[in-house]
């Protein structure tokens, strides 16, 4: 009887010490989570565990590198609210996440180099809740570095089996310039106007109810960029973060898209904005795009290709980019006489209202509820 008295004053003694939760997460304390109580438990995900889509990579330290714009992992949790652990490489920049909370589309988040706290995520409710991740940011950006997540029976949610569209484009397919909600054009950094949850490529996959990856780098051309010779698409397209010195590069088997949309043209159109260049060759260009979507075939033989033009085109320039594209399909038709007939897609012309000429995030509804019956079509087609 003496003995547990004594037990009883030694955990009594330790309970009422400031900061002593059960089943504590370091990083996760009282301050940062509001309202949580000593009777509740705290369960860790590691990045290891999670199961994510788009390109990504697991680091030597065995955190979650989400590289490319839209890329994206999901967990479950119960109780109101779990603690995200991300950080970035760079100390003295930012970078964006989203997130979708019980499908939901919430806001984007921005994370500080120089951070050490959780980001920390509260619901309305308590119960079960579904989280979905994702980077808001292009490649170029650099990754958001994904640690662990911490919360009341959190579980890594699968993928589930769905058909896959992979989105190639330029700065229009990463969502870049299309959200000046918090940070007006004109200010800040380039990506602080990046929305790759509301860019058209996965508009189109939530209205079709199919995954989607993007595979997109601003100002990206087939032959060359806006206003620069290189790099292109094709020469960077094999490397995982899309740099031209990237030394990791990507599986290609680690996916194989029912579609692959390929939207550039834009960009080796453009007049390089005061920097002298050629005029456009269409020629080159013709030859180039053909060769990259050889490339495409090799990695995804199986995949239906689709070709899209731009809708910032106008005029005489947009009548050249839709015939180069009806003869790179009639090309590439000749060659691969047994495989799925290229298909095409010209936008209707669009005035944008996004930053520097780019659609913003009300332009991409538009584009996808255009392409919206195109790809319809295309996933039913055997």
């Amino acid at each position: 009887m003496r003995n547990w008295i004594l037990f009883a004053f030694i955990t009594s003694f330790f309970c009422s010490l400031p900061g002593w939760t059960e089943a504590a997460t370091p990083g996760w304390t009282e301050a940062t989570l509001p309202g949580r109580t000593q009777a509740a438990t705290t369960d860790t995900l590691l990045a290891a565990d999670l199961k994510p889509l788009g390109r990504t990579v697991l680091n030597s330290s065995h955190h979650l590198e989400l590289i490319t714009s839209g890329a994206h992992f999901g967990f479950s949790f119960n109780g109101t609210q779990c603690a995200l652990y991300v950080t970035i490489a760079d100390a003295g920049g930012h970078n964006y996440l989203q997130y979708e909370l019980d499908g939901v589309y919430q806001k984007r988040i921005r994370i500080e180099g120089h951070s050490q706290e959780p980001v920390i995520i509260t619901t309305g409710q308590a119960g079960q809740h579904r989280v979905w991740i994702y980077k808001a940011t292009e490649a170029h950006t650099g990754a958001l570095i994904i640690e662990k997540i911490a919360a009341q029976g959190i579980k890594s949610l699968a993928i589930p089996q769905l058909p896959l569209i992979e989105f190639i484009g330029n700065s229009i397919t990463c969502g870049a310039a299309a959200d000046d909600s918090e940070v007006p054009c004109g200010t800040g950094q380039y990506h602080d106007q990046h929305n790759a949850y509301m860019a058209y490529g996965p508009r189109v996959s939530r209205k079709l109810n199919v995954h989607f990856i993007l595979a997109s780098v601003s100002g990206i051309g087939i032959y060359r960029t806006w206003n620069r010779d290189s790099p292109s698409m094709p020469q960077v397209y094999a490397n995982a973060d899309f740099q031209t010195n990237g030394s990791l590069k990507w599986d290609f088997k680690r996916y194989k898209p029912a579609i692959v949309s390929i939207a550039l043209g834009t960009n080796d159109m453009s007049k390089g904005d005061g920097t002298p260049r050629a005029a456009f060759d269409t020629v080159r260009f013709v030859k180039e795009y053909v060769k990259f979507v050889q490339l495409v075939k090799a990695n995804y033989p199986a995949a239906q290709i689709a070709l899209l033009s731009s809708p910032m085109i106008k005029g005489d320039s947009r009548e050249i980019l839709q015939r180069c594209l009806n003869r790179i399909k009639k090309e590439i038709d000749a060659r691969y006489p047994n495989d799925k007939r290229i298909a095409t897609f010209f936008f209707q012309p669009m005035d944008p209202h996004g930053c520097g000429g780019h659609p913003n995030v009300a332009d991409h509804e538009i584009m996808a509820e255009e392409l919206t019956p195109f790809f319809a079509r295309l996933l039913k087609t055997p």
